[in-house]
């Protein structure tokens, strides 16, 4: 049996483990420093620690940072980073997208996912496992441009709120003062609506919300998204108009746009109609073809009208630039499920 893994610990289990390790209440805080905010990888370079505390830590633990396997990088200097997970051959990719002054990393919080939205390439890859907190710090911990990072998006492999215990330690570790400190105003939460993980991650982070919305019609928005069965946007969006978001927390809107499906008047329309109320923005998203999906991408003329349209309504409305396309790093292209095929192949 392998030892317990320190990175991804809050400050009150890192209190537990040096209580039970017979160690001073005060080596917790040390162990955080180490492991959140000093370049590091290893126990024995814990050198505020005493040569016992490090050889007690080393019997039952290993610090936990892994590095990546393999990095890509775009045309545009997108880098796509591949890291290996806790479950057996899984992995889970990350992107690094630099842009100007605003350096973001989108995350993943699951090995594929199980949500199976017809336009995303992880929920073709299915559901593999869950990714504990620290194999999301791990992503950002790991990072060769770590100390550039201005901002965090829960973007990547998954669907962040199905995976809520994980997702909200690692929120704490990367907003603590005792962890990476960074504000909660620099990292952006992406769900599709699961309710029951966004009331709680409502409740107990001050991070941004992002919901992936897609169609404003409940029959259509069932076609592409079949979460809207268990957990219609009209249930969502209740959620979000009650909830009391203040002055600098914000609330945005994703919505992919596919040709002659969910690109028209009567849309802008039922958007202004069904977001009346809520204080947002909408990201408007080119759609990237994926293998097996009847789905096309809008053109070029119809997003930026319908962009013009939804501003004029008075919704805040931006197309987000498509990054990392030749490295397949672009929204709903993450995927490690040809690697997985391949290794097994190997095998």
């Amino acid at each position: 049996m392998g030892k317990e893994i320190l990175l991804g610990k809050s400050l009150n289990e890192l209190t537990q483990v040096v209580k039970d390790l017979g160690l001073p209440k005060f080596t917790a805080k040390q162990i955080a420093d180490w492991l959140y905010k000093k370049d590091v990888t290893e126990i024995d370079q814990m050198t505020n620690l005493s040569l016992k505390a490090r050889t007690a830590l080393k019997e039952k633990y290993d610090f936990g940072t892994t590095a990546s396997t393999k990095v890509q990088e775009s045309v545009d200097g997108t880098k796509k980073y591949l890291y290996p997970t806790n479950h057996e051959n899984k992995f889970i990719e990350t992107a690094y997208i630099p842009d100007n002054d605003r350096n973001t990393l989108c995350v993943s919080s699951q090995v594929g996912c199980k949500m199976g939205c017809l336009f995303c390439m992880t929920g073709k890859q299915g559901f593999q496992g869950q990714l504990s907190s620290g194999e999301i710090i791990n992503q950002i911990r790991s990072l060769p441009e770590r100390e550039k990072l201005t901002n965090i998006v829960y973007m990547g492999m998954g669907e962040p709120l199905d995976n809520v215990p994980e997702v909200l330690k690692s929120l704490e570790i990367l907003t603590s003062d005792y962890g990476m400190a960074m504000s909660p105003r620099r990292i952006t939460v992406s769900t599709i609506g699961i309710i029951p993980g966004m009331v709680e991650f409502l409740d107990n982070s001050e991070c941004h919300l992002a919901v992936s919305l897609h169609s404003p019609f409940d029959d259509e928005r069932k076609k592409l998204m079949p979460v809207q069965n268990v957990y219609p946007i009209k249930d969502v969006l209740k959620i979000i108009k009650e909830f009391d978001f203040g002055r600098q927390r914000r609330v945005s809107f994703e919505y992919i746009m596919f040709k002659g499906i969910n690109d028209t008047a009567q849309h802008v329309k039922e958007l202004c109609r069904i977001l009346d109320g809520i204080k947002c923005r909408i990201n408007l998203i080119r759609f990237h073809p994926i293998p097996n999906t009847p789905l096309d991408g809008s053109d070029d003329q119809t997003i930026e009208f319908f962009k013009d349209q939804l501003n004029k309504k008075g919704i805040t409305t931006t197309i987000r630039r498509s990054r990392g396309l030749d490295i397949f790093a672009a929204c709903g292209l993450l995927s490690t499920k040809e690697l997985v095929k391949q290794q097994e192949k190997d095998f």
